[in-house]
């Protein structure tokens, strides 16, 4: 062999010992060439055949908005601030004030200095005109809603629900506005009142719960003075029923005045104690008897429209300001 011959063997025999150590197969063998290309000692590094990785790619895959285990949209951990700008040496930074607390808080009204006298019925006045009852809000059941649309009062906010008790008044989603469902309660905070007259207690007359009838009264006239801390708020005592014409119409057995009575005096309690206005109707609709005449309602509780008007009369002579029941107390003017 000539020495030619002898240079292009060994070129030839180191060209196929580059091409194996290399990794590549005789021609017509499957598989990409990159899908076997070496890898190199550090993995960090980006190789031109893939996508660099970034470091939270090793980790596993978060939904789109985490919740935290607060229950809150957003992420686990706080929000980075945005950079704020640089300021001269020794000033403070002006932090957002989405975190801080109401500038004017509500007031809660305050009887000292009154010489009202909350263990009483609001004394009876001279007669007022309909549109004092403008700014009211009234809150109660069907009896309520009956006065509302048979008295001839023309205005106020219609805040009832049929069937509603004081047990349910924070709960019971019982009105629509808009398409929303809101308890009584959250409609009252929807808009500004300056009187807000609170009737329920025929429907639970069935429950023989004393106490929790009159901590429930409480409960309540905290919710309506938070919501409406400038507002008179009146109790309405319970007017009679009729328990002949009930038991003669079908209606219930528990429906009696002896327990109405009860609940009555426990409302002037609650309204005492919370200091706030107590409207005792019930002697100006009992008979002799202490019953709801028969001729007042046809199925011993609801009233008929000539009694709604009576009703509307008697408010409309029991009125009282804000200032007389809460002198050092600025309220909205009646």
């Amino acid at each position: 062999m000539s020495r030619f011959s002898r240079a292009c063997a060994c070129l030839s025999l180191s060209l196929t010992v580059l091409l194996s150590a290399c990794g590549a197969g005789p021609a017509g063998a499957s598989g990409s060439a990159s899908a076997s290309l070496p890898q190199t000692a550090d993995s960090s590094v980006s190789q031109p055949w893939e996508p660099a990785q970034t470091p939270d790619q090793s980790k596993p895959s978060q939904p789109s908005d985490p919740v935290d285990q607060s229950g809150e949209e957003g992420p686990a951990q706080p929000p980075q601030q945005p950079e704020e700008p640089t300021l001269p040496e020794g000033t403070q930074p002006q932090r957002p004030a989405a975190s801080a607390q109401p500038e004017d808080p509500p007031t809660v009204p305050s009887a000292e200095g009154s010489t009202y006298d909350f263990s009483q019925s609001v004394p009876e006045g001279e007669s007022v005109d309909n549109s004092y009852f403008e700014d009211a809000a009234f809150i109660g059941d069907s009896r309520t809603d009956g006065f509302l649309i048979y008295s001839g009062i023309g205005c106020g906010e219609n805040l009832t629900s049929n069937g509603l008790s004081i047990f349910k008044l924070k709960e019971k989603k019982a009105i629509k506005i808009d398409g929303v469902s809101y308890t009584l309660l959250e409609a009252l905070a929807l808009k500004e009142y300056g009187k807000v007259y609170l009737s329920l207690g025929i429907n639970e007359l069935g429950y023989y719960n004393d106490k929790g009838f009159y901590q429930a009264y409480c409960d309540a006239i905290d919710a309506i003075r938070a919501a409406q801390p400038n507002a008179v708020i009146y109790i309405q005592g319970l007017i009679p029923i009729n328990e002949q014409v009930i038991r003669e119409t079908g209606g219930s057995e528990y429906l009696t005045n002896a327990h109405l009575l009860v609940y009555n005096d426990l409302m002037r309690q609650a309204a005492e104690e919370k200091q706030v206005a107590f409207l005792d109707l019930n002697p100006y609709f009992a008979d002799e008897n202490g019953a709801l005449p028969a001729d007042a309602s046809k199925d011993g509780v609801h009233l008929k429209s000539s009694y709604c008007k009576k009703w509307l009369e008697y408010l409309k002579t029991h009125t009282v300001d804000f200032e007389t029941l809460y002198p050092n107390t600025k309220g909205t003017e009646q």
